[in-house]
């Protein structure tokens, strides 16, 4: 039922498969909670592995996970297939490696506070322009020293390094707000909480290790375990973006290849633009535009269309659209928005067959080979061949010791970086204000000593004067006692002795 180069997504009048050539060009799986969105990206990461495609999936829920194992005898998969006559259907195992920002559901994925830089790490904090514009400063700043930043310590080192010199760096940079500094610092101590420090460290990851196949040629499928990670919503979206834009970056230039080099799946799409800023907006945007051209191909997962900006919406070629409710206004006009997008099928009411979908049903446009979107289709979604619904923990374990990485990351490192730098310079600053302080009191020490030496030197010149005096005065006695025969010398020691002795 398939093509060499298309992924089998499902039957309609006839086959519907995505041609390989245009897996680049994006896609869209969108549909209420229920419908059948996770089997729809679970088999065409199935598809996009046996085309020797690696994909990387955000597994929020853990279901994903059983894609690793081959399927086993159902009654719904055993219907789905009889009616869609796949004589060639056979159940299967794919590749995977397993990946987790808290390294207990995989490999411990990581990058640096420098990989990530101001942008993404203002939107991860959530920080306003002014609070921005100081983050900015400490990246420039440290940049300017050379000082790498890697993980939350660096961050706080730089950021303390910045305020207490914010004079010095005034002139440089501009103004340094103490109050932004404390709450940048404060946001970190949140993002700490919850599990930031394990995303920021090293090693990072290597994206080469994400674009593997196996033995047999299949792609290898890596799974990140989001289940906990969904726990901070702001974490997990800041590192699918984070994801994107360094294979944009980093990956060359390959034009327009017969397929693609790597497919990611982005679940629950919709944080990645909530409250994002206009400025983190236009950065996605221009990434998903020009992303295509490094040979990889993005898929948006998500409720409802309206969750996507038009701006990027609008690049996603390639849309699968499951149930939609229609309960409310909103709802009703979500449908009709969403039916708008498809091109039209004369044959089909777009709107009303939108909520009448069945599960493992769904709407299905996708780019021909002139990358024209095919008219919409009422759509019937392959069963996967894999596993539906999560593996055991001992079934992980055995596939992580197996994995391609294993033992690569599980160590972290932590090398020289701003904050052993600072750390470092301060106490080389203690200890010259200690050598300095040494050297002050042994100053002291020697003024008391010659002060003494002086004090000792008067004391003993005044001495030796009161000994010539005595002398004098001595041989001025002799001299009144030789007068005590007259009656006036009598009076005169009288009245000397009674001025210099006393009454007594």
């Amino acid at each position: 039922m398939t093509d060499e180069q298309s992924v089998f997504i499902g039957q309609a009048a006839g086959s519907v498969a995505l041609l390989a050539k245009m897996a680049n060009r994006h896609g869209l799986i969108a549909g209420a909670t229920g419908t059948g969105k996770t089997i729809t990206m679970q088999g065409l990461a199935e598809g996009f592995s046996a085309l020797g495609v690696p994909v990387f999936l955000a597994d929020v829920k853990g279901d994903v996970s059983g894609i690793s194992q081959a399927g086993k005898p159902h009654p719904k998969v055993a219907e789905r297939v009889e009616i869609m006559q796949l004589d060639d259907f056979a159940f299967d195992a794919f590749p995977v490696t397993f990946w987790d920002v808290f390294g207990e559901l995989g490999h411990p994925v990581r990058t640096t506070i420098s990989e990530m830089g101001p942008l993404l790490i203002s939107r991860l904090l959530k920080l306003n322009d002014v609070q921005q514009g100081v983050l900015d400063l400490v990246f420039r700043v440290a940049d300017d020293n050379g000082w790498l930043l890697l993980d939350l310590n660096d961050l706080r080192a730089m950021l303390k390094f910045v305020a207490d010199n914010a004079a010095e760096f005034r002139t440089l940079y501009g103004n340094i707000s103490a109050a932004s500094v404390g709450a940048i610092q404060r946001r970190l101590i949140s993002l700490e909480d919850q599990g930031g420090d394990q995303l920021f460290s090293e090693p990072a990851l290597n994206l080469d290790d994400l674009i593997q196949t196996d033995a047999d040629g299949k792609g290898v499928i890596n799974l990140l375990a989001a289940n906990k990670l969904m726990n901070s919503p702001q974490l997990y979206s800041t590192f699918l973006l984070w994801l994107m834009s360094e294979l944009f970056e980093q990956l060359p230039e390959v034009g327009d290849p017969d397929k693609p080099k790597l497919v990611l799946f982005f679940d629950e799409a919709h944080l990645i633009f909530k409250n994002a800023p206009t400025v983190l907006l236009d950065k996605i945007e221009q990434v998903v535009r020009l992303i295509r051209s490094k040979g990889v191909g993005v898929y948006f997962v998500t409720q409802n269309p309206t969750d996507i900006p038009d701006s990027v919406l609008g690049q996603l070629g390639n849309r699968i659209q499951h149930a939609l409710r229609a309960y409310t206004v909103k709802d009703q006009k979500a449908v009709r928005a969403a039916a708008q997008t498809f091109r039209a099928n004369p044959k089909l009411d777009t709107e009303q067959v939108i909520t009448e979908l069945g599960v493992g049903e769904a709407l299905v446009s996708l780019l021909d080979t002139k990358g024209r979107p095919s008219v919409v289709q009422q759509t019937l979604i392959k069963p996967p061949k894999s596993q539906i619904g999560p593996i055991k923990p001992n079934q992980r374990q055995q596939l992580m010791e197996r994995s391609l990485v294993a033992g690569v990351y599980e160590q972290a490192v932590d090398r020289e970086s701003a904050y052993e730098i600072l750390m470092a310079r301060a106490e080389k600053l203690v200890q010259q204000q200690e050598a300095d302080n040494i050297a002050a009191e042994k100053d002291k020490t020697n003024l008391y000593a010659e002060k003494a030496k002086t004090a000792k030197a008067k004391v003993n010149s005044t001495h030796r004067s009161s000994r010539r005096s005595d002398s004098t005065l001595e041989a001025f006695f002799k001299s009144a006692m030789r007068s005590l025969g007259s009656q006036v010398g009598r009076r005169l020691v009288r009245g000397v002795l009674g001025s210099l002795l006393g009454s007594k």
